[in-house]
């Protein structure tokens, strides 16, 4: 084996042979990119690799590891549920990544119990092109995306207007070229409108201002190994004592304020508070003339599609620290010393560049998804699962979508209800029921974050979860195969089973890999393969 040079193509099989598990060609490729393994090139300059660096790979990087996870959670373990060996373009492929969203499942997960892939874990193949699949915990649409492109009918439900939104933007069906059209137009206007009133020199001396500044007082990695060497007494208060410095060196250039057209600036008392706090001024003016603009839009579903790419890109664009990017704690609208950066930094002051590049990307995804969607139903329902009639709205919705439901029920569900204590869900989209008068319904979540993780909050978790599911078993066929996934740490699954009429007749468990969060322990997440009791 120490001389045998294979292909790609090559290497792809066998690795999925030796690992039972897919490994693509993309997945070798990276391998060589990375240095993981060495690429080589035979007579002709075609890529080869050695079967054994690559076998010698995924026996010390892999499977050894695969055996460290064993030892601390369980031989039970299905290592390929983990697609550790996926790229983030992969998890993230074409509507997939529209819009930020936390605590949502690869799309690869849901794929790989939808589809007909049988291996070593995966026995059965539980459903088949033109099956109805519902997800009451709909989240961002990843079920529905996935059974589009699997050629199965979908439902999902949420209780939130929001997630209801970016999961119909997904799925929708679009006349791309008047939706690019529309998108580009409002977007280069909105250039235009802030061009006109803000001088981009501001920005482009602040930069500079800030970049011979940071050189003289925060060089690096000079700086950087100071404060690791604990040369630096108190990093805080000389971060603080320079940006002092620098602001009171450039007092009369901050006057400024990068305005050059007064008498076009949109009036701030019609702006809401989220807008008034989050945002810089000039942010602020770009976000509310867009707005402006949108809502003069009449065909709902392109301007819902436009809703989410401001959506997306006032997110990128709030007045907020780097290291507080995902968790607001306090508005930052100038420089400010950063402790990730080692320097001085300052918040995105336009969003121009931003929203050029997620009006471009969204059609570019809209266009992808929809070469390979297959000519199926999908529904959207906002609702709260634990009550909702699901033939009675999507009757509402599409009266052929309801007649095939009445002949044959839904197949079968795929969801992950939340994690009780983790996340709130209305909250964490906060920008946009504000940016677009959205009502809230955040007494509605089940197991919302600021409940905590206590005895009372896992017992209303137990209750609203087993009430979703009872409520939906009605609409699913008695043969149905139910798959849930939960980071069940409390055991309370066995429990909503019961109270919801289902019976757990397998359970997939997948290690969970934390790639972005080093510090974080290992854990576990289990695939419940539920049915109707007495349907086993």
């Amino acid at each position: 084996m120490n001389q045998v040079l294979i292909s790609t193509n090559e290497a792809s099989k066998w690795a999925s042979d030796y690992l039972d598990r897919p490994v693509t060609t993309s997945n070798i490729s990276y391998l060589m990119q990375y240095a993981k393994i060495k690429k080589y090139c035979d007579e002709d300059k075609r890529i080869k690799v050695n079967q054994k660096e690559l076998k010698n790979y995924y026996d010390t990087e892999v499977i050894q590891r695969q055996q460290q996870w064993k030892q601390k959670l369980g031989n039970d373990l299905n290592w390929s549920l983990s697609f550790a060996d996926l790229r983030e373009s992969d998890t993230t492929k074409h509507v997939h990544r529209l819009h930020p969203y936390k605590g949502k499942f690869i799309p690869q997960l849901v794929e790989y119990f939808l589809n007909s892939h049988l291996n070593t874990f995966k026995k059965e193949i539980y459903f088949k092109e033109g099956d109805v699949i519902l997800d009451p915990f709909m989240g961002s649409g990843t079920t529905l995306i996935q059974s589009s492109e699997l050629g199965l009918h979908s439902i999902g439900i949420d209780v939130s207007d929001f997630n209801c939104l970016i999961s119909k933007v997904k799925i929708g069906k679009y006349d791309l070229t008047r939706l690019d059209k529309l998108a580009r137009d409002i977007c280069f206007k909105t250039r235009e409108f802030s061009q006109k009133i803000f001088d981009d020199s501001f920005d482009i001396q602040l930069k500079e201002r800030l970049s011979d500044f940071n050189k003289n007082h925060f060089p690096n990695p000079e700086f950087k190994n100071k404060i690791r060497k604990g040369l630096i007494n108190n990093e805080k208060e000389y971060g603080k004592e320079k940006l002092k410095q620098f602001l009171e060196e450039n007092k009369e250039f901050f006057k400024k304020n990068g305005t050059k057209n007064k008498s076009e600036l949109l009036n701030e008392k019609e702006m809401n508070n989220f807008l008034s706090k989050w945002f810089s001024k000039r942010v602020k003016q770009e976000l509310f003339y867009y707005i402006k603009f949108l809502n003069k839009i009449e065909d709902k579903q392109l301007k819902n599609v436009l809703r989410i790419i401001l959506s997306r890109t006032a997110r990128s664009c709030r007045a907020t620290k780097h290291s507080d990017l995902a968790t607001l704690k306090e508005p930052q609208v100038g420089p400010y010393y950063c402790r990730k950066h080692k320097k001085l930094c300052t918040p995105i002051n336009s969003i121009v560049k931003h929203l050029i590049r997620y009006t471009y990307d969204t059609i570019k995804r809209l266009n992808e998804f929809s070469d390979i969607r297959k000519n199926v139903n999908s529904g959207v329902i906002h609702g709260d699962s634990r009550e909702v009639n699901i033939f009675e709205e999507i009757k509402k919705q599409n009266p052929e979508f309801f007649k095939l439901l009445s002949n044959k029920k839904i197949s079968g569900i795929f969801t992950s209800p939340p994690y009780v204590g983790q996340i709130d869900y209305h909250e964490q989209h906060a920008y946009s029921y504000e940016l677009f008068d959205i009502p809230r319904k955040d007494d509605k979540e089940i197991g919302p974050l600021y409940k905590g993780q206590g005895k009372q909050a896992r017992e209303d978790y137990v209750e609203g979860v087993s009430k979703v599911l009872f409520n939906i078993s009605k609409f699913v066929k008695d043969d149905g195969d139910y798959f849930i996934v939960a980071n069940d740490k409390y055991n309370l699954y066995p429990l909503i089973a019961e109270k919801s009429g289902l019976k757990i007749i397998n359970k997939f468990k997948r290690p969970v890999l934390n790639r972005t969060e080093k510090d974080r322990q290992p854990y576990a997440e289990i695939i419940f393969h539920m049915r109707k009791n007495g349907n086993s």
